[in-house]
């Protein structure tokens, strides 16, 4: 169905024994034909199903040239694992490829890490200073504002001047937080020492946006599902 009503749209099944569900990637044709000018910048992220069946929904998603969240492609599986985001990834680069600059960010999770290193090695793989904000305060037990006010400020300034100053008062707060975030990859968190183009997008709350506006669809069975994804998009 989803292939008559948008012809060029992009539907991958995967089934295990006895022909049962495995997993699903969609990408709608429009998707697929806007992302060229769109940013190269994508959020990729995991959020669980809520049905009968459970299961996990992946997303991918980015900014338009007006800064409208736009989305790219959806796929439906049992888990978040590595065997399924590299089926996932690998689905997502036959259909959009890989830009030059292309940037990823995404959370820490291994399995995505894996997947991205595997399946796109030539783009530059960053992190949501979100998400690591939260490890860095359940690694070391701190909650303090002027752990946040710094890193935050460390990881959205340019110059590397201004860079060894913040980062200096970073450590100093939280005084085994140096050897962590360098561990991590100064590369991976900072403007500063960025190798790629943000284009300010610092965190995966885009991805978080998108699994907000599909909180109740993520109740209903797949089909269903699948039909109310078309209808949203």
């Amino acid at each position: 169905m989803l292939r008559e009503t948008n012809p060029g749209t992009v539907v991958n099944l995967e089934t295990g024994i006895e022909n049962k569900f495995m997993y699903l990637f969609i990408a709608f044709d429009a998707f697929i034909q806007e992302f060229s000018y769109c940013r190269p910048v994508v959020s990729i992220d995991a959020t669980h199903m809520k049905g009968k069946y459970q299961g996990v929904l992946f997303t991918v998603v980015c900014h338009d040239a007006n800064q409208q969240i736009f989305p790219l492609a959806f796929g439906i599986g049992d888990s978040e694992n590595d065997a399924l985001w590299i089926w996932f990834l690998r689905r997502l680069k036959e259909n959009f490829g890989e830009r030059p600059g292309h940037v990823i960010i995404s959370d820490r999770h291994h399995s995505i890490n894996r997947a991205v290193n595997e399946v796109f090695p030539n783009a530059f793989h960053e992190l949501c200073i979100y998400h690591l904000l939260n490890n860095l305060k359940a690694k070391f037990k701190s909650k303090t504002k002027e752990l946040e006010e710094h890193y935050y400020q460390t990881s959205k300034v340019y110059s590397m001047e201004e860079f060894n100053v913040l980062f200096y008062s970073l450590c100093s707060a939280v005084s085994r937080a140096k050897k962590y975030l360098e561990e991590v990859g100064l590369d991976r968190w900072t403007c500063a020492h960025s190798p790629s183009r943000r284009y300010n997008i610092m965190t995966t709350n885009i991805s978080e946006s998108m699994n907000a506006v599909l909180v109740k669809v993520r109740e209903l069975p797949i089909t269903t599902f699948i039909n109310e994804i078309r209808l949203l998009c």
